[in-house]
């Protein structure tokens, strides 16, 4: 790809948080869009998306970031959420194990209704209660690393991790979209379709190898 032609190209993605209630997922979203936490916060309720913008490598990169607006309680996390998604942040908490044991029914859902590669991220939320912690450090790692993922743990409430999981994410998401570039229009015109547009570039959907895998605790 010559570099000359993308002066000016902007770049937008679509991110999901999904996880269970209660896990922080709205917390964790509000500290990086808006530096901001709530220890009342209540469940999301309607749809929630917060756009976010970075650079990298010169180019913007604005990424929808998107939190399951309270569906999660019913266990209706409709298609229509995970269209179009090429990130997620996959999150439990790590006081509650049984929020640690549906990570791999998140990641089935995600699987079954995402088309494209999607640069996913483990996050063990609440770090900061450590001491009341029951989900190790290991056994985020281990099931991360089994299933190709990033693994990070974070603090919503004392901002621990958060900027670094969500930027990580991004730049892996950027990252998989400049390796597999092609100037194919039908491709183009389904990212966007899904709203996830890339001007002047598409991307083949082919699934790849998802084995890149970073720890920080």
């Amino acid at each position: 790809m010559d570099s000359s032609d993308d002066e000016g190209e902007e770049y937008l993605f679509k991110v999901v948080i999904i996880g269970d209630s209660a896990v922080g997922k709205s917390n964790l979203l509000s500290r990086y869009a808006r530096n901001e936490f709530n220890m009342h916060s209540k469940a999301t309720i309607g749809v929630e998306f917060q756009t976010q913008n970075m650079e990298i490598d010169g180019k913007e990169v604005k990424a929808q970031i998107w939190d399951t607006a309270g569906q999660e309680r019913f266990r209706a996390v409709t298609s229509a959420y995970y269209r179009g998604a090429v990130g997620a942040l996959i999150v439990y908490d790590i006081t509650r194990t049984t929020t640690f044991d549906s990570v791999p029914r998140w990641l089935e859902e995600l699987k079954t209704h995402s088309d494209t590669t999607v640069a996913m991220m483990l996050v063990g939320n609440k770090c900061d209660l450590g001491n009341i912690r029951a989900v190790s450090v290991e056994d985020g790692k281990n099931l991360a690393e089994k299933e190709g993922m990033f693994f990070m743990e974070t603090s919503a409430l004392d901002s621990t991790n958060v900027k670094t999981a969500f930027e990580l994410v991004i730049k892996e998401i950027y990252n998989n979209v400049s390796r597999k570039v092609l100037n194919s229009d039908s491709y183009k015109a389904e990212l966007s379709v899904n709203r996830v547009t890339l001007s002047n570039n598409g991307a083949d959907g082919s699934k790849q190898s998802r084995s890149r895998y970073s720890c920080c605790s």
